[in-house]
């Protein structure tokens, strides 16, 4: 789920906010030269961001940092430990998950969506049967964005909504049928449309395919499980988040004014396959590392995720539930970001696996994961 939104703090959050900044909280590097990402995690804060954390993986050490706070009421600042929803960067996992089933022969990409959910895509133009498995995990399946509907976002995404809705839950079909109210995304170039209803499709063949009753016990099986990912999670209706944690706040509108919502507690079922998991910095960067290394997928699968087409960006291109970013030194990075109400993430890998970094801010309006990875990989 990718949602974001920028403005100011109030300015009762940003007394708290200055005091954060006069001491930030940022552990010692392990092996030094991280003065640019230091750097740009203060700007983070002093642009608005609540509290960031971030860990980075390079060979066999690890550096963390936090900034900020953690809790805009007492001043509690962040923990490098936190955990956090990763949202879309959920979609890597799920991908993963397809892609480890097709390497067993359990369903290939070139699957028609109608041979596993028969009639679910249907309406409006939508049709099942002229939709591969691979265009769901590239976005390229013209399937409309169940979080572009406008009924869905007047019911979850603005304050009064959120606050009377955010312990609903919904099945994966009603949310489908917020996509299947509209026509699909009309075809230009590739037809790269990201659209969160993609991956909630994904999530229901994983179930299909391995009888499972929910694919999030697919991820614990195959990826939580053997990577020994200890903050990792698929929480079903859990509307809170493990210890430790941070507050998560959001403007809940598209303005640059307004009121600072708490809303860490929420119901991530809304999300499913498209952003529903919880999960820390070290343990993202543990991932990241991993799958490009060739850890989680056999040589073919990997080269099928790496696969991309053009996205809605001049510098990124989107694979299989896994974006190649080229940054402004000419380095490539491999990952995801992911945006929910009161979280923005970003995780990254080097294509061989070998320097990590993962960030959270808890806050959606402001700052920018880019220029933290640009410090950290390019030094400026």
């Amino acid at each position: 789920m990718k949602r974001h939104l920028r403005t100011a703090l109030t300015a009762a959050t940003a007394v708290v906010l200055t005091a954060a900044l006069a001491a930030p909280a940022l552990a010692a590097p392990s092996d030094g030269g991280h003065d640019a990402t230091r750097q740009a995690v203060r700007a983070a804060v002093a642009d608005g961001v609540p509290g960031v954390t971030m860990t980075v993986r390079r060979g066999h050490g690890t550096w963390a940092a936090t900034a900020g706070v953690g809790n805009t009421q007492t001043g509690k600042p962040r923990s490098t430990a936190d955990h956090y929803r990763v949202a879309s960067i959920t979609k890597t996992f799920v991908a993963t998950v397809v892609l480890q089933l097709e390497a067993e022969g359990k369903l290939s990409l070139d699957d028609k969506v109608e041979k596993w959910l028969p009639g679910l895509v249907r309406g409006n133009g939508h049709d099942g049967r002229k939709v591969t498995l691979r265009q769901l995990l590239n976005h390229t399946s013209r399937i409309y964005d169940y979080l572009d509907d406008t009924g869905f976002q007047q019911k979850y995404m603005t304050a009064d909504g959120f606050m009377k809705h955010r312990y609903d839950e919904a099945s994966p079909e009603e949310l489908l049928a917020f996509a299947m109210a509209n026509e699909p995304y009309p075809e230009s170039g590739e037809s790269f449309n990201y659209s969160n209803t993609n991956y909630i499709l994904a999530a229901r063949v994983i179930e299909k395919a391995t009888g499972s009753d929910d694919y999030g016990d697919e991820i614990d099986r195959r990826i939580i499980a053997p990577l020994k990912l200890t903050s990792t999670s698929v929480p079903t209706t859990r509307v809170t988040l493990p210890r430790p944690s941070s507050r998560a706040y959001s403007k809940l509108a598209k303005t640059d004014t307004g009121p600072t919502y708490d809303v860490t507690e929420l119901n991530p079922r809304l999300a499913y396959g498209s952003g529903q998991m919880v999960s820390s910095s070290a343990d993202l960067t543990r991932f990241y590392s991993a799958l490009l290394r060739g850890r989680l997928l056999p040589p073919e699968q990997l080269k099928k995720m790496k696969t991309t087409v053009p996205s809605s960006r001049d510098t990124s291109r989107y694979g299989l539930g896994l974006v190649d970013r080229k940054l402004s030194c000419g380095v490539h990075v491999w990952g995801h970001d992911g945006g929910i109400s009161g979280s923005n993430s970003d995780a990254v890998t080097t294509e061989d696996g070998r320097h990590s970094l993962a960030v959270n801010f808890n806050g959606d309006w402001s700052g920018s994961t880019d220029a933290i990875i640009e410090a950290e990989f390019c030094g400026k």
